[in-house]
């Protein structure tokens, strides 16, 4: 057992995983509660704080039909 990792401090955060844990939070709220089968990208860049300019705008990330 030499390669047992050291344990952390238990007030030490990631702040970068508790984001994502709050981002994937607010997403799995938005789909259930959404009245479509999927949510657009638009509504996921909404909900991700992710800027027009940053994603792109480009056509290929349209949502694609429901079937």
């Amino acid at each position: 057992m030499s390669d047992v990792p050291a344990h952390r401090h238990p007030t030490v955060q990631d702040q970068v995983a508790l984001t994502e844990i709050d981002l994937t939070g607010e997403l799995m709220i938005a789909a259930a509660a959404a009245s479509e089968d999927r949510l657009s990208t638009d509504r996921i860049d909404e909900l991700l704080h992710v800027a027009g300019a940053l994603r792109g705008d480009r056509p290929d990330r349209q949502a694609p039909d429901a079937p």
